[in-house]
């Protein structure tokens, strides 16, 4: 990752804490009296319209496929992160929170060769680390509402091409983005099951970002298809719903 993307996340904490410090607010997951660490499932909507014309192209193109290549579009998997802080200022709920998340999405197709079966497995992962806040109000003394969640984003995707050929002959190429920003805006909910101390959260948000092209590391770019030269500059074109499901724990320092 770069190193200026680290020096923004440390500055943001830094930036909250003595912001925090010199204020009289009552804290939950902060740096002063709480830290709060989270995990969980997270589900994304996106758009890999060069990918997905990419697979049309090879579906069309073979007539040896006994069951072809599916669609890409739909990612899961996991995020993790850390509340810098939450402060309590007069019924609103403010939160600075970092977090990295891990998604991949992966589909298969089987071909009958005369000299026997073969498959071909792509495999898409996104990762990202995000900084943001978000902006909440108490509904009830369990249950409190995230009107607005928001966070800047640092995308970055793989996509690898597995081909295994008969004669236990394997074939891998692997293209990897450089890393593009992007955003996220939603709203959600927190339910308290042990006070500040355990807390489940979801989360329904859009998510903006874009992947232009991926290459290799001798920098050969995935194409817009496997008989063309010309570089693929829409893998993935827009980003979509995004679903998250985790748990937070605050723990006094």
């Amino acid at each position: 990752m770069n190193k200026s993307y680290y020096a923004i996340l440390i500055f943001l904490v830094c930036f909250f804490g003595v912001q925090i410090n010199s204020t009289a607010q009552t804290f939950g997951f902060g740096c002063l009296g709480f830290v709060g660490g989270y995990g969980g499932f997270s589900y994304q909507i996106y758009q890999p319209t060069g990918l997905n014309d990419y697979i049309r192209l090879f579906n069309e193109g073979d007539d040896s496929l006994s069951s072809p290549m599916n669609n890409f579009g739909k990612a899961k998997g996991y995020r993790v992160g850390l509340n810098f802080f939450r402060a309590n200022l007069e019924g609103l709920i403010l939160t600075a929170k970092g977090f990295y998340q891990f998604l991949s999405e992966k589909h298969e197709a089987n071909i009958k060769l005369a000299s026997g079966n073969s498959n071909a497995t792509y495999e898409l992962e996104l990762k990202n680390w995000g900084v943001g806040i978000d902006l909440g109000t108490s509904i009830t003394s369990a249950v409190s509402w995230k009107v607005i969640d928001a966070a800047l984003l640092f995308n970055t995707a793989s996509f690898t091409n597995t081909q295994n050929f008969p004669g236990a002959i394997t074939e891998v190429k692997k293209y990897n983005s450089e890393s593009k920003i992007g955003y996220t805006i939603g709203t959600g909910f927190i339910l308290a099951i042990i006070d500040e101390y355990l807390t489940l959260e979801g989360l329904a948000a859009y998510t903006v970002f874009r992947i232009d092209n991926v290459k290799m590391d001798d920098g050969t770019f995935l194409t817009v298809n496997k008989n063309s030269t010309d570089p693929m500059n829409n893998f993935i074109e827009a980003g979509g719903f995004n679903a998250v499901i985790q748990l937070n724990i605050g723990f006094p320092l």
